[in-house]
């Protein structure tokens, strides 16, 4: 859960390659230290920035879309609620559920 906090909190600041690049060094030797697989790491990571990228009020994402369809920033931040809950929702499906990362890359080590 504080991962999920920090990583939004960078998100409203700054792109996702950066937060990756940024934090990784010192986040990925905690998170292994931790018990958890890298691997589940790294997709958490993935929606977890992506989830970053569409909050205001530098959420990137929301540039991008302003950008494309000549609409506000706030109503892009409005519209895009829906997929950050769902993002949300899928950060808790692996949180409950790792399996749902790890059964596919477990089946390829055969």
């Amino acid at each position: 859960v504080a991962l999920i906090v920090f990583y939004l909190i960078l998100g409203c600041f700054l792109d996702g390659f950066s937060m990756i690049v940024m934090t990784l060094p010192i986040v990925l030797p905690i998170v292994k230290a931790a018990g958890f697989d890298p691997i589940w790491f790294g997709i958490f990571i993935v929606l977890v920035v992506e989830m970053a990228q569409i909050t205001p009020p530098v959420g990137f994402n929301l540039f991008v879309l302003q950008g494309m369809t000549g609409h506000q920033l706030p109503y892009l931040a409005r519209v895009s609620l829906p997929m950050f809950f769902l993002m949300v929702g899928a950060v808790l499906m692996i949180w409950f559920v790792p399996e749902l990362v790890t059964w596919l890359p477990a089946q390829m080590k055969l």
